[in-house]
C-alpha cells in the first residue's frame, strides 16, 4: 500500500492546517458512545472500516462522501464514507478504508496520510463492527464513480455547508427512529454517515446552532429503496428482515450526547 497506509504522526506533518486541530483531538479523545447509540458489544464482529477524508477545497475545508448506486441490494441509494469490509490481506483499518476508497472514487493514495482512528461503531443487525479513520487530504486528487453499478457519484462537501443551519434538520421515518439529517450539494445525508458527521461536527466544536424542531420525513424514493433492499434480502434469510430492522442498521438515534473532557 502507499504511503497513509500507516499512522503518520501529526507532529511530523508540518502542513497540517490549524482547522484540523479539532478533528485530532476527537479521535483522540472521543468514546464510541460519544458518536453513535450502538457500540460492539463483546465477542467477534465482522470488521469494516469507512474513511474520513478531510481536504482543503475551494470553498474551505471538506470531507469526501460518497452516493451508494440505486440498485444495490444493501443500502441502495444511500449517502456514505468510502469503505467496506477489511479484508485478511489489509494491513488493518486504514489500509482497508484507504483501497476502498481508492476503488470507490479513484483517489490516489499516495496524496493520503492517515492521522487517527475512532472507536469502533456497530451496525447490530449486519454485526459489522465499523472503524472510522481520520485521515488529512494532503494531494487532492479527482475523484469520481469508478463502478457506477456501486456508486453513483463521489462528492466533496464543504464542512460549511454541513454547518449550515439551513441544511440541518431531523429525519423521521415509520419505524419510529430518529437521526440527524442533512441536505447538501444534492445528497440527502441520513442514518448511520449523519449520525457520525453530527456528532463529529458537534465533538469538534464546528456545530452551529440549528432547529432541531425541524422534522424532515425519509423522503419516498429513499424509503422506496430501503425496503426493496429488504426484499431482496429476505430471499435467502432463515428468518426475514423486517425493515425496523434493516434501517437500526442504518440509524443513530436522537437525543444523542458528546463530552470529550
Amino acid at each position: 500500500m502507499s504511503a497513509g497506509a500507516e499512522l503518520a504522526d501529526p507532529r511530523d506533518l508540518p502542513d497540517l492546517p490549524a482547522w484540523f486541530g479539532p478533528l485530532l483531538h476527537v479521535a483522540g479523545t472521543a468514546r464510541a458512545r460519544d458518536i453513535s447509540s450502538f457500540v460492539p458489544p463483546p465477542g467477534h464482529h465482522r470488521r469494516s472500516a469507512v474513511l474520513l477524508l478531510f481536504g482543503e477545497g475551494p470553498a474551505g475545508p471538506d470531507v469526501l462522501l460518497t452516493e451508494r448506486a440505486a440498485g444495490l441490494r444493501a443500502h441502495p441509494g444511500q449517502v456514505a464514507f468510502p469503505g467496506g469490509r477489511i479484508e485478511p490481506s489489509d494491513a488493518g483499518p486504514g489500509a482497508a478504508a484507504l483501497r476502498e476508497a481508492r476503488e470507490e472514487t479513484g483517489l490516489d493514495p499516495a496524496g493520503v496520510v492517515l492521522v487517527g482512528t475512532m472507536p469502533d461503531l456497530y451496525l447490530p443487525v449486519s454485526d459489522f463492527a465499523v472503524t472510522p479513520v481520520l485521515a488529512w487530504w494532503r494531494d487532492p486528487s479527482p475523484v469520481d464513480a469508478v463502478d457506477r453499478a456501486e456508486v453513483a457519484r463521489a462528492v466533496r462537501v464543504p464542512v460549511a455547508e454541513l454547518v449550515d443551519p439551513a441544511n440541518r434538520f431531523l429525519v423521521t421515518h415509520p419505524s419510529g427512529y430518529v437521526g440527524a439529517g442533512f441536505d447538501v450539494r444534492g445528497l440527502f445525508v441520513w442514518g448511520f454517515t449523519a449520525g457520525i458527521v453530527d456528532r463529529v461536527l458537534a465533538l469538534a466544536g464546528w456545530e452551529r446552532p440549528w432547529n432541531r424542531d425541524r422534522l424532515e420525513p425519509l423522503p419516498a424514493p429513499v424509503l422506496a429503496a430501503a425496503s426493496r433492499s429488504v426484499s431482496a434480502s429476505d430471499s435467502g434469510a432463515s428468518r426475514p428482515e423486517t425493515l425496523d430492522e434493516r434501517l437500526e442498521d442504518t440509524l443513530v438515534q436522537e437525543p444523542l450526547t458528546g463530552d470529550v473532557s
